[in-house]
This record gives structure tokens, sequence and C-alpha cells, in this order.
């Protein structure tokens, strides 16, 4: 019985500034016209972040886009949404991050089954060199796939 999962946005900008250590697995608390809106690929979650607030965990700024057939039923695109975790995970994210430089990010929202999730990210924030570095990296690594690719032509 393999679930399939239908990936609905990325963040590619988080695994550009942040060092992604571990990712947990999230529910989204969401009303009718979202669950239709994020089927139809409506998200975004470049600018949104996660805050841990009483022991609930909160994600603010990820815009679903409103349903177009949704009319009155359709709820503010950027409000707050709450995931959904075990509280022994809470507690163990809580824990990390109070050490200072630790921040919870959004990295994928997707379709587990018929479940809207969110894989969230323990994250260490960059330095400049660091991004320079992983830019310099990429660049190698895409040089040398174009040079294999020429000398297998010939």
């Amino acid at each position: 019985m393999k679930e399939s999962v239908k990936l609905i946005a990325n963040n590619k900008k988080a695994y550009h500034d942040y060092f992604i250590e571990e990712t947990y697995e999230a529910g989204i608390a969401l009303h009718g016209t979202e669950v239709k809106s994020l089927r139809m690929g409506k998200c975004s979650i470049k600018e949104s972040f996660i805050r841990i607030e009483q022991g609930e965990v909160f994600i603010y700024g990820m815009h679903i886009s409103p349903y177009e057939k949704g009319n009155i039923f359709n709820k503010d695109p950027l409000r707050v949404k709450k995931l959904l975790l075990h509280r022994s995970e809470i507690h163990k994210i809580a824990g990390r991050i109070a050490v200072k430089g630790y921040t919870l990010v959004p990295l994928k929202v997707y379709f587990k089954g018929s479940l809207a999730k969110v894989e969230i990210g323990l994250a260490k924030g960059k330095k400049l060199y660091d991004k320079r570095q992983d830019i310099a990296k990429k660049d190698q690594r895409r040089e040398a796939e174009r040079d294999f690719k020429v000398k297998n032509l010939y």
C-alpha cells in the first residue's frame, strides 16, 4: 500500500540560505476551500516562516490563493495556519530552537494520500561565504557534467 505524494510547492531559497539539519513532516489545519485551492497547486511558501507559541506550531506568510468558486467561504490567503505535530516532536524542536542560531523553515508542501503535509526543516543560517562556496560547487558540477556530455557525444 504505497501512498502517492504530489508536490505542491517547494522552497529552494531555504536550501540556499540555510543548512538544513533535521526535517519533520507536519499536517496543516486547513478549511475546505483552502484544500481545493491546494489541489489546484495554488500555494507559495517562499516568504513563510514557522514559530512555536504556547506549545503549538504555526506557519506565517504561507500564501494559499482563494478558490475561484469559493465565494463567501474563502479565507484570508495569508492567514496563520496551525501545523499538526506530536507533542514530543514539538518539545524536541523547541529545545533545539532555544540554541542560538537555529530556526524552523518550511521546505515543501505536498499531498500524501489525501492529507496536506508540510515538510519543515530545523535550520542554521548560512554566512555569505558559505553561499559563495555552494554556488562555486554547483558551477563545478555543472561544468563537469557538460564536459562529460561532450566527451560521450564523439
